[in-house]
């Protein structure tokens, strides 16, 4: 099983928005059982809670279920039970990192870091941006480039 955890501040916004995109993603290449596949918040302000209204509207809009997705809080265990953490930004990035020094560093990464000529380093938080848009199309084209990675990586057809 191939563990993937997306990691953004608050787990209401871009986290679960690249988790539902994610999934469905992978289930259209046929690969939906060889996935586990999470999101986690550095903070733990609305654990409990779903996606962000702005966040189900953009996946309502492509027809992507985000159904069963709860905020949550980063924990321990996930640095050791995740193959690929995948942080939205160098703040997520540096908080994974004061975390925990064991976690290997291959496996921590941003999104956008696995696409090629990106003009954006960074997925912008769209809670304090509004742009949702933007969030989407950065997500979409950073999960799509992830995937192949780990196909490459792993030699999965």
């Amino acid at each position: 099983m191939i563990n993937v955890l997306f990691v953004c501040l608050g787990n209401i916004c871009r986290s679960p928005m690249a988790e539902a995109y994610f999934k469905d993603h992978v289930t259209k290449q046929g690969l939906r059982d060889q996935f586990f596949i999470d999101s986690a918040g550095m903070g733990a302000w609305h654990t409990g809670k779903g996606p962000h209204q702005g966040t189900r509207k953009k996946l309502d809009e492509q027809n992507i279920s985000y159904q069963g997705i709860k905020a949550r809080q980063v924990k321990m265990d996930d640095l050791d039970n995740f193959n690929y953490i995948i942080a939205m930004d160098d703040q997520n990035l540096a908080d994974l990192a004061q975390l925990s020094e064991v976690a290997p560093q291959a496996k921590v990464a941003k999104l956008l870091d696995f696409v090629d000529h990106s003009a954006h380093k960074n997925v912008p938080d769209p809670y304090f941006t509004g742009d949702f848009d933007q969030t989407f199309q950065l997500v979409e084209q950073g999960c799509l480039a992830l995937l192949l990675h780990i196909k490459q990586e792993l030699n999965l057809s």
